[in-house]
């Protein structure tokens, strides 16, 4: 039996940085009370170890390096080929984030169920084979390509690794996996990094492609040390309301493509159904125009979206006024809140201000203030907007209405739905011609008022 030196440190839970003795204030993420102790025990026998490697590394010249014959994998799932950049990178390493229950393995099945031209070897340590089947047969989709394994051990996995020769590995998840040659508890900051550090040399060495499904600590972060998220290529996020059906897959790291893009599913009984027209989900049926309600014409990644900002602006029962917002930035809203009283006179401080985006997604895109704004005047002159207008722009705090990007794909996603017309800013640059939709310029919040009202 070989010997082994077993010895102790401690590791901070949020950032994984390690230190041979306690500290009460980590001095990497300055976070208080997040050093605990772990034995490390180190063994001086190869068998011990997961992944070993046999390659030896050489420098090559870059210019004799060839990248071609890696094609990415397409799979059968649309959207999941959209926020990775247009398919799956061989070699690449991807953790897969989100709620308890909100669909992660339950998408990462389908995905192997669904390849129809590729081994998969999905891993479970946190459900059995009738249990995944039970979940297989909900979905209704089976594959004679997808394996099954259930086990915690790497060693074990890398064996039956070895055996089977998979294109790609599914992991689920990385807080179950547990390495011999490190000796603490699995879900650990030194398991985790010890884990996914022999799932990436595997990864890079063979070129298999490898999901990573991650859990979430309490504030929505991916749990376990940041450096994880440092490791792996790609990073996606699924997130979605629970009182919802519908789910967002969003892209958080991605070396190989767009940092910025969205797919979009809907949570049935069948499993999660892709949705190829998230504008249509978005905004909502009415049979009488209201007022409060503003489209505005956003772009996720390279995706045009139209989305439905609804808003409410009453009377301040009680001394201070509400500020709310669902789905945007509330400190954002009370900026633009503090342009229309500075800039164009609208008394709206000693009133509460309620705003949300329907769908349960959340917009960080600059170019609906326009639509929020116009969405807020609408219910506070109790004046409903035309149901056929759509707006894009950008509000400075001078009052004036500031040029987008990408101005004609919003159009020509407003056009497509079949709107009349589109509100914009006069500083955008553009040739008009090729629409059919109308399309208003103006500069200055005070035209879109006199327009609209």
């Amino acid at each position: 039996m070989a010997k082994k030196k077993i010895q102790s440190a401690f590791f901070c839970q949020n950032c994984g940085t390690q230190s041979p003795k306690w500290l009460g204030k980590c001095p990497q993420c300055n976070e208080w009370n997040t050093f605990v102790e772990e034995i490390i025990t180190k063994s001086n026998s190869k068998s011990d170890n997961g992944y070993i490697s046999n390659k030896l590394s050489a420098p090559i010249l870059l210019e004799n390096i060839d990248y071609y014959s890696e094609k990415r994998i397409v799979s059968n799932d649309s959207e999941l080929n959209r926020v990775l950049g247009g398919g799956i990178v061989p070699g690449s390493l991807i953790l897969l984030g989100g709620d308890p229950g909100i669909g992660k393995s339950t998408l990462l099945l389908q995905f192997a169920l669904s390849s129809k031209n590729k081994k998969i070897l999905y891993i479970s340590g946190e459900e059995s084979e009738k249990q995944i089947k039970m979940r297989a047969e909900r979905i209704n989709k089976n594959s004679e390509n997808c394996y099954i394994l259930t086990e915690t051990s790497t060693q074990n996995i890398f064996q039956q690794i070895e055996q089977l020769q998979p294109n790609i590995l599914v992991v689920d998840s990385i807080q179950t996996l547990h390495t011999a040659h490190i000796d603490s508890s699995a879900g650990s900051v030194s398991q985790i990094r010890g884990c996914t550090s022999e799932l990436l040399k595997y990864a890079k060495e063979t070129g298999t492609a490898v999901f990573l499904i991650g859990h979430i600590n309490k504030d929505g972060a991916i749990a376990g040390p940041k450096i994880l998220e440092h490791m792996v290529d790609t990073v996606l996020q699924f997130e979605g309301d629970r009182n919802y059906v519908y789910r967002i897959l969003r892209t958080i790291k991605n070396r190989f493509g767009s940092a910025s893009e969205l797919g979009v599913y809907e949570m049935t009984q069948q499993g999660l159904r892709e949705v190829s027209n998230p504008s249509e989900i978005l905004i909502s049926e009415r049979d009488e125009s209201t007022s409060g309600v503003g489209i505005a014409a956003t772009i996720e990644g390279d995706r045009p979206l139209l989305i439905e900002i609804q808003s409410l602006v009453s009377s301040a029962v009680y001394g201070t006024p509400q500020r709310s917002a669902t789905g945007y930035d509330t400190k954002r809203m009370n900026m633009l809140l503090a342009v229309l009283e500075k800039r164009c006179g609208f008394k709206l401080g000693a009133k509460d201000v309620f705003l949300n985006i329907t769908g349960g997604i959340k917009i960080d895109d600059t170019a609906i203030d326009l639509a929020v704004i116009c969405s807020i005047l609408s219910s506070d002159q109790d004046v409903a907007l035309d149901t056929q207008c759509c707006f894009a722009g950008e509000i400075g705090l001078s009052g004036e209405i500031r040029a987008v990007n990408r101005i004609e794909n919003r159009i020509t996603e407003a056009e497509k739905l079949g709107y009349k017309q589109i509100i914009i800013s006069k500083y955008n640059k553009f040739s008009s011609k090729k629409f059919k939709i109308e399309i208003i310029e103006c500069g200055k919040i005070g035209e879109v008022f006199q327009l609209l009202f």
